[in-house]
């Protein structure tokens, strides 16, 4: 498995987007951005072009040519996306020190960059990855729709957050007004949201193992 990983890091992803989380992660030093779209930007750009490269480079048979199991060949790539999305999340919360510092009195009208917010990345991530290997790994081979629905699924969880995050009294007490200065409930959030992320990629390697076997790829 852990060869699979590295060839998958050294040749099968181009590397660009091993430099593309530094120039998403600088966007969050845009005052008062939707800064939801920063890790939407692995959905929309990351893995749609690695899982388009994989597929032209006939990656999966190169794989089936080797000897490892299609559980091997499920648990690299799902580690891969995981580490690509960690580099993405991580240097993101970087800058965002650094913009909670650079405007300390900014008025918010989507959600700050505090530590609950990056817990809600987490689980928004968390279902991405949920839709993304459950679906592709019924044929692990078209991705196309697997990566639109999960990409619609993330975004509708980024958007159904944000409204309730203005529109209910309570979320807007936590993300906007005296909670956002309750650094342990902040980091509780946060630590829910790391939760999430860790059972929904578990859950969807079960699935996407279960549906991988079931394949008949010659």
């Amino acid at each position: 498995m852990y060869n699979l990983v590295m060839k998958d890091l050294k040749i099968g992803v181009n590397p660009w987007f091993f430099v593309l989380p530094l120039f998403t992660g600088a966007l969050m030093l845009v005052p008062g951005w939707i800064y939801f779209l920063v890790p939407l930007y692995f959905c929309w750009i990351t893995v749609p072009n690695i899982f388009g490269g994989f597929k032209s480079q006939n990656d999966l048979m190169f794989n089936m040519m080797m000897p490892v199991t299609k559980k091997d060949i499920v648990k690299a790539r799902l580690t891969v996306i995981v580490i690509l999305e960690l580099m993405h999340l991580l240097i993101a919360m970087i800058f965002s020190i650094f913009t909670l510092r650079l405007y300390p009195n900014l008025t918010y009208y989507f959600f700050s960059p505090h530590l609950g917010f990056w817990g809600l990345c987490f689980i928004m991530l968390a279902i991405f990855n949920f839709v993304l290997l459950s679906m592709y790994y019924k044929t692990a081979y078209k991705y196309g729709a697997a990566t639109t629905a999960a990409i619609i699924a993330a975004m509708l969880f980024a958007g159904v957050a944000q409204w309730v995050g203005i529109q209910s009294p309570w979320m807007h007490d936590i993300f906007y007004g005296p909670g956002v200065e309750n650094t342990s409930l902040q980091l509780s959030i946060l630590i829910i949201g790391i939760v999430i992320f860790i059972a929904f990629i578990l859950a969807s390697y079960r699935i996407a193992v279960k549906r991988f076997v079931k394949v008949e790829l010659l």
